[in-house]
């Protein structure tokens, strides 16, 4: 993650990176210029007639083919009257959901090879900033109104907030205490088990569900746009964060915010991480500029969602106590000993945590038995979590079941990640790179050795690890990991990674996407037509008759 990043070639692509990573102002047309002094509008359709801007509208087009097959073949409700009054409930049975089966897959391999050719076009330096703020939008607007895709997790969410307005505590009792339609599509496992999520998010749920009450379609659709400022949030800070930690911009945008494990899984498939991950990137930015209050409150309000986020906060103590330390040699006084401002940070940042936290807790009218709810997630049982797959391979050499080795290699896990945690947070101190790459190992850490782990998770340390320059074989293996990552689940939610074929479909899937990173052709196709034309059928030898 060192090594250095691939250059901008082109000077207009520089100044654009070097601009603020939003769309350009409101201004008149005459004043609206690209560097080059094209109007905005003609650098758009500049940037859409480029190979580039072609791959951008195929990744349009594959975004558009998700969202159809997804009212057949996604994460559907068990009973769908509005397909039925729209004469489309044939898209669920047969060959119809066959059929959108066929068109969901074909329009994620679409996004993914368009996302991969802009990459290539990012990494040549001939595709900006700018750019990449005009692909954003187009991908994920389709996506907007698309049933809910690799996972039933909406409907948790709506479940949840659902018990809240009730006046049921999520953290004491499952969904299944609040019986009605929004119940009955959550799945079996989940209907029992308490919320792992924090007040943020039942406040959200519980306002999601008091203004579309049971209305599943449009309670599904509010969750989703309340969770889309965090597309934006990560979209501003990532650039920002990259800028700091010495990475480009650009590479950094396209890397974790229009990666297709992102969108189709945090915006299609409606996770409150997008919101999480969001906050916690837009506060670790505040912090490193010095706006240290709002910086941990907004990490705070993305723990308030999901717990995760807080692994952050101890890291951006260290990057207080860093400035305070610099302020005063730069105001030519003696700073304070490093313990005295290790205490004054961790002191003004545990009481803005607990003003965000608390009062959100007390909005929200529950305690903090979101801690032992997150036992919950030991019902998922996956190879992408480290204790898990141990497990799996210890059930191949010893006679013992599952479940009594999973018992041990979690508990193992646990302890080491305990370790980690400390050694990082230790280790990563001394400077502002070093805390925001402990953040990258810690929160890979907990994705690694956690219970479990799911596709999506992987998004948490890619929005910071983004920020670092990288080597072209280093982009290659995130591209692999992210594609592989993306096409392990089934579009219904369910897990296809015991399926050896559908695994190996997958790996064959990530190989070629990560050659195509710096390869336009990696199956050497175009060479083995030209071989084709001459030494084919048709073609007469050198001196024959």
């Amino acid at each position: 993650m060192s090594s250095p990043a691939a250059p901008d070639a082109d000077p207009q692509d520089r100044s654009a990176a070097d601009s603020a990573a939003s769309p350009p102002p409101d201004l008149p047309a005459s004043k609206n210029r690209a560097p080059d002094g094209r109007t905005s509008a003609g650098r758009v359709t500049a940037f859409l007639r480029s190979p580039a801007g072609n791959a951008a509208l195929l990744g349009t087009c594959g975004s558009v083919l998700m969202t159809f097959g997804s009212f057949g073949a996604g994460s559907v409700r068990r009973q769908d009257p509005l397909l039925e009054e729209m004469f489309l409930s044939w898209l669920r049975f047969g060959h119809g959901q066959l059929l959108s089966m066929i068109i969901l897959w074909v329009g994620v391999l679409i996004m993914i090879g368009a996302w991969v050719r802009v990459g290539r076009a990012t990494l040549a330096g001939t595709v900006g900033l700018r750019d990449l703020w005009t692909v954003l939008p187009a991908w994920t607007a389709p996506l907007l109104v698309a049933t809910p895709m690799f996972s039933r997790d909406a409907y948790s969410y709506l479940a949840q907030g659902a018990m809240l307005r009730a006046g049921f505590d999520p953290y004491t009792d499952g969904p299944v205490v609040n019986p009605g339609v929004l119940l009955d599509n959550v799945s079996n496992v989940w209907t029992t088990t308490t919320t792992p999520y924090g007040p943020v998010h039942l406040l959200l749920g519980s306002g999601i569900t008091a203004v579309t009450g049971d209305n599943v379609v449009s309670g599904t659709w509010l969750w989703r746009v309340t969770m889309l400022p965090g597309l934006f949030l990560m979209a501003w800070a990532v650039p920002r964060l990259a800028r700091r930690m010495g990475g480009n911009p650009a590479i950094a945008l396209w890397l974790a915010v229009l990666n297709p494990l992102v969108l189709i899984h945090l915006v299609g498939g409606v996770h409150n991480e997008l919101l999480m991950v969001g906050l916690m990137t837009a506060g670790i930015v505040l912090v490193l500029q010095g706006r240290h209050v709002g910086g941990i409150a907004l990490v705070s309000a993305g723990a308030a969602i999901k717990a995760t986020a807080g692994i952050a906060l101890p890291f951006l103590v260290w990057v207080w106590m860093i400035h305070e330390r610099d302020r005063a040699l730069a105001e030519g006084r003696e700073p304070a000993a490093p313990v005295r401002l290790f205490f004054k940070a961790a002191a003004a940042g545990f009481a803005v945590f607990v003003a965000v936290f608390g009062g959100a807790s007390l909005l929200a009218g529950v305690g903090i038995g979101w801690l032992t709810a997150l036992s919950g997630s030991s019902k998922i049982i996956n190879w992408l979590s480290l204790p898990t797959m141990v497990a799996h391979v210890g059930t191949w050499i010893t006679p013992w079941r599952l479940g009594s080795i999973l018992d041990v290699t979690r508990m193992l896990c646990a302890v080491a990640l305990v370790v980690i945690l400390v050694w990082a947070w230790w280790r990563f101190r001394r400077t502002e790179r070093d805390a925001v790459l402990g953040i990258v190992v810690a929160l890979t850490a907990v994705t690694l050795l956690s219970p479990a782990a799911l596709p999506w998770y992987y998004s948490w340390p890619l929005a910071v690890a983004a920020a670092f320059a990288m080597s072209d074989r280093t982009l290659m293996i995130l591209v692999a990991l992210s594609t592989w990552l993306m096409l392990v689940f089934n579009p219904d939610g369910s897990i296809g990674m015991y399926n050896i074929a559908h695994v190996a479909l997958a790996v064959v899937a990530a190989v070629i996407a990560a050659r195509s990173l710096t390869t336009r052709d990696p199956l050497r196709l175009s060479s083995r037509s030209r071989t084709a034309q001459v030494d084919g059928p048709g073609s007469a030898p050198v001196g024959g008759a």
